[in-house]
């Protein structure tokens, strides 16, 4: 029997959870902004004390790698990596857009259309989405991006099939989309560690580890901090 420590802090969501084989076992989550470093040990904490689990008998902690937050993905990956270290464990990282398709499919939030192409979206400020496009079995087929958003945004993919746009960022897609008939919105998903642990088994059973010395999480663009305003 695996278990598997998976952690998702790419967004506003902190999610952490346990997962023997194929079963979520524990799970904690809260979706608010600017609470992941207060909470994210807390979390995985109480996980372990729910189940009577210990740190020593997990075989690989696994975490979402982003696109995302800067700030969420450095706490998350920080945390993953910090554990890996401490317990001798590999690491396992996910693409954030391929674990909000998989929890698409298998949280059964919404009915997916035979054919239909799923379109998770983070939010990216502004009219900027962080997005990638996937088949309804969660196989990628456009790559992660970075795009502006606006009217002409999919039409070639929305002439010839349905899309499912979902999450943080999905709102932006919708103020602009909404008017298709083939664009269809899934509007309560948000992201939760539950998601990542598909493709966290099929690349343990493939022993596909990152490097824990040296990962960094998938920002996607650089990052820019704000100019501090004068008194």
């Amino acid at each position: 029997m695996s278990l598997i420590l998976l952690i998702e802090t790419a967004t506003t969501s902190c999610s952490v959870a346990l997962a023997a084989d194929d079963q979520i076992i524990a799970l904690r989550e809260i979706d608010q902004r600017n609470i992941h470093a207060e909470v994210i040990t807390v979390f995985t904490e109480e996980l372990f004390n729910e189940t009577g689990k210990l740190y020593t008998d997990i075989d690989a902690v696994a975490v979402s790698c982003g696109p995302g937050s800067y700030t969420g993905l450095r706490i998350g990956v920080s945390t993953a990596k910090g554990l890996c270290f401490a317990l001798d464990k590999p690491l396992i990282a996910v693409e954030t857009l391929s674990a909000m398709a998989f929890g698409l499919i298998n949280r059964k939030i919404v009915d997916i259309p035979a054919g239909a192409l799923l379109c998770p979206m983070i939010d990216a400020r502004r009219m900027e989405v962080y997005t990638a496009v996937f088949d309804d079995a969660g196989k990628e087929i456009i790559p992660t991006a970075a795009v502006v958003i606006d009217e002409a945004s999919f039409d070639d993919l929305l002439t010839k099939q349905q899309m499912i746009f979902f999450g943080d960022g999905a709102q932006k897609c919708k103020l602009a989309l909404g008017h298709h008939p083939n664009a269809l919105f899934a509007d309560n998903f948000s992201n939760s560690a539950k998601d990542i642990l598909v493709p966290a088994i099929q690349k343990l059973n493939k022993r596909n580890f990152a490097d824990v010395a040296y990962f960094e999480p998938y920002y996607l663009k650089d990052f820019i901090a704000g100019v501090k305003k004068q008194n």
